[in-house]
């Protein structure tokens, strides 16, 4: 069997690797990594020495004569444990409660001990998938009955074990016992009633059977302290009476369970409380892009909702209107939203009401919202320029005259030359005034692009959305947040995985960034096909509420994002602390590193480690560029926009797969390839377009110039762009309309595509589909190409 297997494994290693300092280790026993083995006869006198060791996720006991009895005691202190083995002693008897502290047991192996009874109550908590038994003297009686039918209907894996018990003198297979008077229980509810409004009262009848006599009790859902609750019992049903019923009742689970010593039965009924409309929360407005003011309703039936704006009815429009979230894991009537504004100023000041309403009641709640100061010198505007909230009163069209759509196309196009006429006439003005300015080594002005970083710093932080330099909390979440900004159509729209922390087992840390450390980790039942399985872990360093807020739109992002060129996102882990984000481990790490250890260079940089591996061919690096095209064709599809596509930020898996990722690890591994605007935002100026870097402006075509020196770094086996130039004269050839050169090791196809992602008007480069085509064309056919030195 593959724990057998596994086993011998850490048998071998037992033998041949150190023990373990990680954790304390018995003195006659050896450790390796999380598992503790003892296997040297008799080593140890009792399971209680046990009781100090902590942090295993296995144990293996074997040839321990003088071990009778196991008790929680004896085992509550390693709460990871995941595999335990207990195999050639003398036990003989397990206390009911003895695994009670460890609930992730998910392989149990008790062969060859002195085992006559065991009741399934001391596995009944347990999500056991194989159980091994063989060996022992089993008793036959009821309390095997459990054990029958897990054999029978393959509950948890038994595998080929001969199971037998003993009746008298005579040892016959579990499989043919049969023992009068043992019955299951069987329990059925009769919904009398399941429909209920709030205040009035409901009974339950829990019917049951079963031999012996079962003991039935109710679980009723807790709704506060003492719910108004009376129970009857009789020969064969017990009824439960609910009074004045309240709505926290409502969908929530009641549970007749009965037992014996035969097994366990149960039924589940739930309650369809009705009761009035309700607003639960209403909140002032939160900037996320558009502007949102969050509320919480509730009430059965599902109300309306509707908003008034001073008084007057909200008409809602593309501008301004309802948003509903959707909590997959909520199993309730409460319904959460937000009333979403698209960029509201000073004439969107004012009270926002909510009106609630459903056959039972309604319910309304103000909030008064400041978006914006009334400007000094205030000039009614254009109504071309802004929306007027469309209430009753405001969509009046009398007193003035409507525009037709054919003038709002004129108004518009006259503004956007009038604005680019004067950015043209700025440039030219910099560009005289600066002429007698300082100039590089390289020939080019200095001044005409900037003057000084720090002039560079402030026009770019003016530039940030008008926003003002935020606290260091948010510093270190800039490149996350700027994200979301960029895509908010993806915000609360998906289903995030829940993965509970003792399922993932750290191994060691990958590196550190700023939002947190990243780790090795195995990860349990993540995968049906799979018991556990390696994934790389991202915690979060700073728990703050905005830290959270973010962690959460992340992740939820992530989630959306689904693609075999873009690493895979499973999910988060939010109990206690930190928090954790789960990922798919990419073996070979980030691209930059790989593309470094094989490249020419490599034998220099790994000095003398001997890690170093063959130099990477034209097929191979074609076959990177164009799966990291493929994920961004995917992330265009969805408008999404990466702001920071680097081969630091894409990963490298088993035979040459690569996909687009980022850990958040890449701003302090690769701080060289950032610069620092303002002191606290890092921007990747070597692969950003011009008007990027001018105007931080992001868009899809700001990520095809990106590609572009991907593309560049490939064929330079991770080289960084304009490495010799300092970052202000980088920023000064970008910003002119120089191009990187051709790396000797590049065809002119694969150099004709980079030009054509460096096109210096956004909307004259490639696509990337067509960027995509042209790759994979390449790939079938690689260009013939001799490598001259001169």
């Amino acid at each position: 069997m593959l724990h057998g297997l596994t086993r011998l494994v850490f048998c071998l290693a037992w033998l041949l690797l150190p023990p373990s300092s990680a954790s304390p280790c018995l003195e006659q026993c050896r450790c390796y990594m999380n598992t503790l083995l003892c296997l040297e006869p008799n080593s140890i006198q009792s399971l209680s020495q046990l009781r100090s060791l902590e942090n295993f996720t296995e144990v293996v006991v074997e040839n321990q004569m003088s071990l009778t009895n196991l008790t929680l005691e004896d085992i509550k202190k390693p709460r990871e444990l995941k595999n335990l083995t207990i195999s050639k002693t003398q036990l003989q008897f397990i206390s009911p409660d003895a695994f009670q502290t460890s609930p992730n047991l998910i392989y149990m192996n008790l062969a060859f001990n002195q085992l006559q009874l065991l009741p399934w109550t001391v596995f009944r908590h347990l999500r056991l998938q194989e159980l091994v038994l063989v060996g022992n003297p089993l008793k036959c009686g009821c309390g095997l009955r459990w054990l029958q039918l897990w054999q029978e209907t393959r509950q948890v894996e038994l595998g080929n074990q001969s199971l037998n018990c003993v009746e008298g003198k005579t040892e016959i297979p579990l499989a043919n016992m049969v023992i009068e008077g043992c019955d299951f229980p069987r329990v059925w509810i009769d919904h009398h009633n399941a429909s209920v409004e709030q205040g009035e009262s409901i009974n339950l009848t829990c019917r049951f059977s079963g031999q012996p006599r079962p003991v039935v009790q109710w679980q009723v859902p807790d709704v506060g302290p003492n719910p108004p609750l009376i129970t009857e019992k009789s020969e064969s049903e017990l009824v439960l009476w609910i009074l004045n019923v309240s709505s926290d009742f409502n969908l929530k689970d009641i549970i007749c369970q009965a037992e014996n010593e035969a097994g366990l039965g149960k039924d589940v009924a739930q309650l369809n409380v009705r009761f009035p409309a309700v607003i639960r929360y209403l909140g002032p407005a939160v900037d996320y892009h558009h502007w949102c003011i969050p509320f919480s309703v509730d009430g059965n039936p599902t109300p309306s909702i509707c908003w008034q704006f001073d008084n007057s009815n909200l008409n809602e429009t593309d501008y301004v209107h309802t948003t509903f979230i959707q909590d997959p894991y909520q199993n309730s009537t409460t319904v959460h939203g937000c009333l979403s504004l698209n960029r509201p100023t000073h004439i969107w000041n004012g009270n926002y009401t909510l009106l609630v309403r459903n056959p039972l009641g309604t319910d309304s709640l103000t909030v008064y919202q400041h978006f914006m100061d009334v400007p000094e010198s205030f000039i009614p505007e254009d109504p071309i320029m802004v929306s007027l909230p469309p209430t009753s009163d405001r969509n009046s069209t009398s007193g003035g005259p409507v525009e037709t759509p054919e003038e709002h196309t004129f108004g518009i196009s006259v503004a956007v030359v009038l604005a680019v006429c004067a950015c043209i006439f700025l440039s030219i003005m910099l560009i005289v005034l600066n002429k007698c300015g300082q100039h590089s080594k390289f020939g080019i002005n200095r001044s005409a692009v900037l003057a000084q970083e720090d002039d560079l710093a402030l026009s770019l932080q003016f530039m940030n959305l008008g926003t003002s330099p935020p606290s260091s909390a948010e510093s270190k979440l800039d490149a996350l947040k700027t994200n979301f900004i960029e895509n908010p159509q993806y915000f609360c729209s998906t289903c995030v995985r829940h993965i509970k922390r003792r399922d993932i087992v750290l191994k060691w840390e990958l590196g550190e960034g700023a939002f947190g450390k990243v780790f090795l980790a195995e990860c349990y039942n993540l995968s049906p096909a799979q018991e556990k399985m390696l994934v790389a872990v991202k915690t979060l360093k700073e728990a703050t509420e905005n830290a959270r807020l973010d962690f959460q739109r992340e992740a939820e992002l992530l989630t959306v994002l689904q693609h075999e060129h873009i690493v895979k996102f499973y999910g988060v882990c939010t109990e206690g602390e930190p928090l954790i984000m789960v990922f798919e481990y990419m073996k070979h790490g980030d691209l930059n590193r790989f593309l470094r250890s094989h490249g020419p260079d490599a034998k220099i940089l790994d000095n003398g480690s001997g890690q170093s591996s063959g130099q990477l061919n034209l097929s191979q690096m074609l076959q990177i560029a164009t799966q990291i095209a493929s994920g961004m064709v995917y992330l265009a599809s969805l408008h999404f926009v990466h702001r920071d596509l680097a081969t630091r930020n894409c990963l490298v898996g088993h035979s040459l797969v690569v996909k687009i990722g980022d850990f958040g690890m890449s701003r302090d591994i690769y701080s060289t390839d950032y610069y620092r605007v303002g002191g606290r935002t890092m921007l990747p100026i070597r692969w950003m377009p011009p008007e990027s870097i001018l105007y931080r402006k992001f868009t899809t075509e700001s990520d095809i110039w990106s590609f572009g020196v991907v593309l560049w770094e490939i064929f330079t086996y991770g080289k960084q762009p304009w490495y010799q130039l300092s970052n202000t004269e980088a920023i000064e050839c970008i910003t002119q309309g120089r191009e990187l050169e051709r790396p000797r090791t590049c065809p002119s196809e694969v150099y004709d595509i980079m030009q054509s992602c460096w096109q210096r008007e956004p909307q004259q480069r490639q696509t990337m589909k067509n960027i995509h085509s042209r790759l994979q064309a390449l790939v079938k056919a690689p260009p013939v190409y001799l490598d001259i030195l001169s």
